[in-house]
């Protein structure tokens, strides 16, 4: 279920002035940010234009001293109206709601913006991608590798930049961009060579590139073979990174530092420092890769005031198509690109690339009057820090536990296959890796789509580790005991069988008891080993003991998962039951707030 509470109705038009005095660079960091504490309180990763633009219609239906009453005989008309109205993002609750009919002046807009509109629009912006993709190639086209690692410079600079800028400009102009206002003044790449851009709301944020003169970018490797996309990044010289591949993200930070450090050589840059798309309503922590070189940087602002707010692509809400189509849809999309004063690093944050991300993450935060958040996205799940770990907003086993529902499993038909798979996992020992088919067959599914989609959840491939899957579900749904589930980590995880957990071992069983990666548990390991020996009995200890790590398994335990799974007896001693609270799946603060596990 979606959290209607988090959603962004307004885009957050309203801006904290800050006024660019010449000489302002050396004032304190700390003084910068004051006043713009971190906090936890928000979720960012949620928005439904469907919503928001109910609020929109329900406001000119309430408006309207035309419309008539809808009685119960024209039921077949009313849904009909509703469904051009849900088509266009407006929820059709609002018009029973009314107790009104649209007036037609309003449906016709309806017809005429969405039918008429987006494949008139599409086809222009389309157009414009194809005449952009022959130009692309061409800028490269003829050079040696060396050549191509060095800035173009000559005719492939000054004749295909502005043409390809002007394309550019055109694709946003058809989707409905018709005009960017600027605030502010963009920077040169001496006095500030990066630029960070936030909120992310979604790929139309790209529009900024237009505004800045299309700066270089940091982009997936795997996106330099998509057809035109793969082309403009080539064009860009944009910096190219594997996530799968530590290689490639130590050749990255090294390039990006390379380019930052330049001094005008290299072209301005351009990063979005969160990392992923939100509602706008928060900033996410900050990832340090714009900030590592220890340059100056220019914090850009977007804002999108527009009412419905079609541009956000989130973690859960419409799908970029869908996206598209809303946007598209509209008359026109207002936006505000904010050009805010060059942020000079102290000395302190030239060595701690972390504190250089916070500090700006806190400003623009301040500026766009939103809260600066800790939230990030780990794996495939948006989390909140939790002493260095990582715990999610929403577990993957509770997602596995809807999706086993479907299937018609019931709690003893799930707690007889989690037994079955740990014991299998403790035959392979430690080979406990399967493939979607080998899933589909353990879980006894007759439907690959639903082991498809239980992989995707913990990989991003079509393998999965079943020790992560046995016990987050485990653990979510309260199916053992806490200290049962402890015992059974440990064993699954204890990779030299000599009783004793590596650092590594570590990562990996909290990562299975949470459902999500955990790469920061240097600091959790450390104080595991101050304890003695790092046994099964000391990591009881440190998890029922230490008051951060305490906290953080009594969130993962009982989760969201555990009110999914049917109560109809005792697991191991733990009865199962709904949470204490409901919060339409979403968490309080910094996690859940369930039973106290000790």
């Amino acid at each position: 279920m979606r959290d209607t509470g988090a959603l962004m109705g307004d885009g957050r038009a309203a801006v904290t002035s800050l006024p660019h005095r010449p000489g302002q660079f050396g004032v304190s960091a700390m003084e910068r940010c004051r006043e713009a504490p971190t906090t936890t309180t928000t979720h960012p990763f949620v928005h439904d234009v469907k919503l928001t633009g109910a609020r929109k219609v329900q406001a000119q239906l309430t408006a309207s001293q035309s419309s008539s009453a809808l009685s119960s005989s024209s039921s077949v008309s009313g849904s009909s109206n509703s469904s051009v109205f849900v088509l266009l993002g407006i929820s059709s609750s609002v018009l029973s709601q009314s107790g009104s009919s649209p007036p037609q002046s309003l449906l016709l807009k309806a017809v005429v913006l969405g039918c008429v509109l987006f494949p008139i629009r599409i086809a222009l912006a389309t157009l414009c991608f194809l005449l952009m993709w022959p130009i692309a190639r061409l800028r490269l086209a003829g050079l040696s590798e060396e050549d191509r690692a060095r800035p173009v410079r000559g005719w492939r600079q000054w004749l295909l930049h502005p043409i390809v800028l002007l394309l550019s400009r055109g694709v946003f102009f058809f989707t409905g961009f018709l005009w960017i206002k600027v605030k502010g003044q963009q920077a040169g790449q001496k006095e500030a060579p990066v630029l960070a851009v936030a909120p992310h709301s979604g790929f139309l944020d790209m529009l900024v590139l237009c505004v800045s003169g299309l700066p270089t970018v940091v982009s997936r490797s795997e996106n330099s073979k998509l057809p035109v996309i793969g082309a403009l990044l080539e064009f860009n010289q944009s910096v190219l990174v594997s996530r799968k591949d530590p290689e490639s993200r130590r050749k990255c930070v090294t390039q990006i530092k390379e380019r930052l450090t330049s001094n005008g050589y290299w072209p301005q840059m351009l990063m979005f420092p969160e990392g992923t798309t939100t509602n706008g309503q928060a900033l996410i922590k900050f990832k340090p890769g714009a900030f590592l070189a220890g340059v100056p940087v220019q914090p850009v602002l977007l804002h999108y005031p527009n009412k419905p707010d079609t541009v956000r692509w989130t973690w859960k809400g419409i799908s970029w198509l869908e996206c598209l189509w809303y946007t598209t849809s509209q008359l026109f999309t207002n936006v505000t690109v904010e050009f805010l004063p060059v942020y000079t690093p102290s000395q302190e944050e030239k060595e701690n690339p972390e504190l250089y991300a916070d500090n700006v993450q806190k400003l623009m935060a301040k500026a766009l009057d939103v809260p600066a958040t800790g939230y990030v996205m780990e794996g495939l799940f948006p989390a909140t820090k939790l002493g260095g770990l990582s715990l999610p907003l929403e577990s993957p086993a509770g997602e596995t536990l809807r999706l086993l529902k479907r299937q018609g499993f019931r709690t003893a038909q799930v707690e007889t296959t989690m037994n079955r798979l740990i014991d299998y996992c403790h035959s392979k020992q430690r080979d406990t890796t399967v493939s979607v088919e080998q899933l589909a067959s353990l879980l006894g599914l007759t439907d690959r789509k639903t082991a498809t989609e239980i992989c995707s959840l913990y990989s991003k491939n079509d393998t999965l580790d079943l020790r992560q899957l046995c016990l987050s579900v485990c653990t979510a749904a309260g199916l053992r005991t806490p200290h049962s589930i402890l015992q059974t980590a440990f064993m699954l995880y204890d990779s030299d069988g000599d009783g004793l957990l590596s650092e590594g071992d570590l990562s990996g069983l909290m990562a299975a008891l949470a459902g999500v990666p955990q790469y920061n548990v240097e600091e959790m390991y450390a104080e595991l080993t101050t304890r003695g020996q790092p046994t099964e009995a000391a990591l009881h200890d440190l998890l029922t003991t230490h008051p951060t790590y305490q906290k953080f398994f009594n969130q993962c335990y009982q989760s969201e998962g555990a009110g999914l799974v049917i109560a109809d007896g005792n697991h191991n001693g733990v009865p199962n039951g709904k949470a204490s609270s409901n919060n339409n799946g979403f968490h309080n603060g910094n996690g859940v707030a369930h039973k106290k596990v000790y």
